[in-house]
């Protein structure tokens, strides 16, 4: 078989026949079957991140300021139904600097994220935007910038990884051995 262009769709002649006509968006077809199979487990940030469990939570939240207090509400319901309540006031205040951080510095959905594996906690914020957090150094006067320093003096850990829609910004905070009541040990 031969492909004949005519100016709208290509013909493909066959031989002792009538030409027949390719489809105009096979490959276009092709390609978005095969984008969408690639990308399906790709959630986006105004939904869960995937069935909840019992060790797992996942909150969308939407791009306005109440976002902030939410998620601290929500954050303080699950470790108290986790019973690892030693850790929400130092979750929720960490919990609100990142929403609020990426609420001011990004454009878009946001989703919040809490995991308990034996006495840790991790939490993380996913936004769109991809450039992470950036140390500033501030002045005694000033009324802002000093998230990463909070995150240095409380959190365990805390870092931010690149994702398919943007970035994640974690942390992680140790309870008190055995305060985590039947979580599953870490993988």
């Amino acid at each position: 078989m031969a492909a004949v262009a005519t100016g709208r769709r290509p013909v493909v002649a066959r031989r002792g026949g009538r030409p027949k006509r390719a489809a105009a968006n096979s490959w276009a077809v092709r390609q978005w079957a095969l984008w969408s199979r690639m990308l399906s487990p790709l959630r986006p940030l105004d939904a869960p991140r995937g069935r909840a469990t019992d060790w797992d939570a996942s909150w969308p939240l939407a791009e306005e300021p109440v976002s902030v207090r939410r998620a601290r509400r929500l954050v303080t319901a699950q470790l108290t139904e986790w019973a690892v309540a030693d850790l929400s006031d130092t979750a929720e205040l960490l919990v609100s600097e990142l929403v609020t951080n990426a609420l001011r510095h990004t454009r878009g959905p946001l989703r919040l994220n809490l995991r308990l594996r034996d006495s840790r906690l991790v939490c993380e914020v996913e936004d769109t935007e991809s450039a992470g957090p950036v140390r500033n150094v501030v002045g005694p006067d000033a009324e802002g910038g000093r998230g990463t320093e909070l995150l240095d003096l409380l959190a365990a850990a805390w870092g931010t990884e690149r994702t398919p829609t943007g970035k994640s910004v974690w942390f992680e905070l140790h309870g008190e051995d055995g305060s985590a009541g039947n979580a599953p040990s870490a993988d």
